[in-house]
Formats: C-alpha cells, sequence, structure tokens
C-alpha cells in the first residue's frame, strides 16, 4: 500500500454524507494548480466520480488507483496542464 506524500491533501470521503462528497470533490479539484493533486479514500470503487469528472474535464485530470479494494478504495486524483498554443490568440 502507497502512503500519502506528506504534503498530499487527503480526502476521506467514508464519514462525509454521500449528498456533499461531489460537490466539495470537485471545489476542491477546482482550485489545485497545474500539476497538484489530492487523494481520496473511499468505501466503494468511485467509477461514477470519474465519469463525471471525465465528462467535465476530458483531458485535464490524471486519475491513479492507489488501492483498490475490497473495502478501501484509495485514487490519486491530479490536475494536468492545460494545452496552450504559441500566445493563445490563433488557436495554434
Amino acid at each position: 500500500m502507497n502512503a500519502p506524500l506528506a504534503d498530499t491533501v487527503v480526502l476521506d470521503l467514508r464519514r462525509i454524507p454521500p449528498y456533499e462528497r461531489h460537490p466539495m470533490i470537485f471545489s476542491h479539484f477546482a482550485q489545485l494548480l497545474a500539476g497538484d493533486s489530492f487523494e481520496l479514500v473511499n468505501d466503494h470503487d468511485p467509477q461514477p466520480l470519474r465519469q463525471q469528472f471525465q465528462a467535465q474535464w476530458p483531458d485535464g485530470f490524471d486519475w491513479q488507483y492507489l488501492e483498490q479494494g475490497p473495502s478501501v478504495w484509495r485514487v490519486r486524483i491530479a490536475r494536468k496542464a492545460e494545452a496552450r498554443s504559441c500566445c493563445g490568440c490563433c488557436g495554434g
């Protein structure tokens, strides 16, 4: 089992009411700088959350399982750097 990095924020979802989880996670992700990450701890595989990330930030995140059950799932979610063009004005 991989231990969290010393400066990694760990969001343990197991004690948070289900209706509060996704808004809290999305809010935390929105505040990350490119290259930053956080770790989720959950009591089930968070596949629906991954699908929501894919819909909202299709190429903007990395998802890495650190532990996959059967009773605990740990996932590291990182914000990718945004793709940039030369100056942004031509779209090239």
